[in-house]
This record gives C-alpha cells, structure tokens and sequence, in this order.
C-alpha cells in the first residue's frame, strides 16, 4: 500500500515567505505529500493563500493548521470558536493540568501536544487519555526534542514518552508523529521520522501510521466539516432542490 506520507508540524515562520518556501520545497524533496506550518492566533488569508501556492507548485498538499497555548478555559474557548471553521487543524499546546483536561475532552481540538521535557509538567495521564479517546482527539508527539537532546535528558523524555504511547494505545488515541523542527538540517525523511518512534515502544505499522494514515484521517474528516454541504456528521447536501 503506498502511504501518503504527513508532516504537520514544520515551524517556520509563516511571514518569512523565502524561509518557509526552502522548508516546503525540501518537505518534497524527503518525500512528504502533506505538510503544515503552525499559524498562531492571526490567520493571514493573504499568507495562507501564499504558501498554499508554494507548496502546490513543489506537488505538496498544504495543511492549514493553528497552534494555541492558552491563558486559561475563557481563552481556550475563545479560540476555539473564532478559529474551528477557518482552519482544517487545531492543535492546543498544553502545559497546564486544567487546560490539558478541557483541550482533552473538546471535541474542536484535533491534537494535543505537550512540549514540556520536565517530567512533572506533561500531563498525559490516565485521566487525560480517557477525556481524549471520547473527543477523538489524537496525541501529537513532536521528535525534535530526541534530536537535540543528549544523555539523562533524552532517556528521561523517552521514558515518558514510552508511558504516554502506551496510553494513548491502550485508550485506542491516535498517535501523530511530527518533526516539530525550526531549522532545515533537522528535518527527516518520513521513515526516518517513524523509525524514532520505535524507541518509544511503536511497532513498524504504528510508527508508520503515526506519520502517514492517522493525520491523513484527521485531514480528511476535517476538509469534510469544513466543506458548505457539510450539516452534522452523517448528514451532507447532496442536492438543492429548486424553489420553484
């Protein structure tokens, strides 16, 4: 089966056009065939449009996706109704317990990732998952940080990532592997990408799913909400009826 293979998490920054342009031309060249540059809380139309080019003239599909680290519930609700219909990714950036719960259970958020290499400050748990596997929110784990860790820091980010991939397996979560990178060298091919996810207990299908099937569902079932004839999962117009 040929996989159509995803990065959603290349952070260039999207107002810097010849930067973010070298990202995508060389997400091509690795052999990517959907990539995503996170957006903050602005979305630039003019931007998005920009890039979609870019990456339509490098044969790339462009995901458009928006980060969030919220303040507090208000914000994350907040921003959540101001950007579910604009955007076709929303991922919320967890490094409060309270938040990470809300975000969990909230059936607009598409991922959640939690950044924080101090053991004590990720907050997938139990309870998390749980929340999480009702929403169909997908746990997003970003290898950046393995690739420039070295010694008792990486083993203790491994660790927790071994016990929040068993989880998110045992809660039935899907698992979406991105780069997460800001600099070119750092950027992967997407085997290579999965391969890292062995080492925190993946097998061969799971890590190649986690970067290839899991956010291709995502997009998909979002492109569809997203789309005018969309009324409620199940219902879509088929055909307007004429008035006269």
């Amino acid at each position: 089966m040929k996989r159509c293979f995803c990065d959603l998490h290349l952070r260039a920054n999207p107002k810097d056009v010849p930067t973010t342009q070298r990202f995508i031309e060389k997400a091509a060249q690795l052999g990517y065939s959907q990539i995503s540059i996170a957006f903050s809380n602005q979305i630039d139309d003019l931007q998005v449009s920009t890039l979609k080019n870019i990456a339509k003239q490098a044969k790339l599909d462009f995901v458009v996706r928006a980060d969030f680290k919220p303040r507090n519930q208000e914000d994350l609700m907040r921003f959540l109704r101001k950007f579910r219909r604009k955007v076709e990714i929303i991922c919320i950036i967890c490094d409060n317990k309270e938040l990470a719960r809300s975000a969990a259970k909230d059936h607009r958020v598409d991922l959640i990732n939690f950044p924080s290499l101090d053991y004590h400050k990720r907050f997938f748990d139990r309870a998390e998952a749980e929340l999480a596997s009702c929403s169909n929110a997908a746990l997003e784990i970003d290898i950046k940080p393995i690739l420039i860790l070295e010694g008792p820091p990486r083993v203790r980010l491994l660790s927790s990532l071994r016990r929040e991939a068993k989880l998110a397996n045992e809660f039935h979560i899907p698992i979406v592997i991105s780069s997460g990178v800001d600099q070119q060298h750092l950027m992967r091919m997407p085997r290579d990408l999965s391969s890292i996810a062995y080492l925190f207990g993946l097998s061969e299908t799971e890590a190649l799913d986690a970067v290839s099937i899991n956010p291709n569902n995502i997009i998909a079932c979002n492109r569809k909400k997203l789309n005018q004839n969309f009324i409620a999962p199940g219902i879509t117009i088929v055909r307007k009826g004429s008035d006269d």
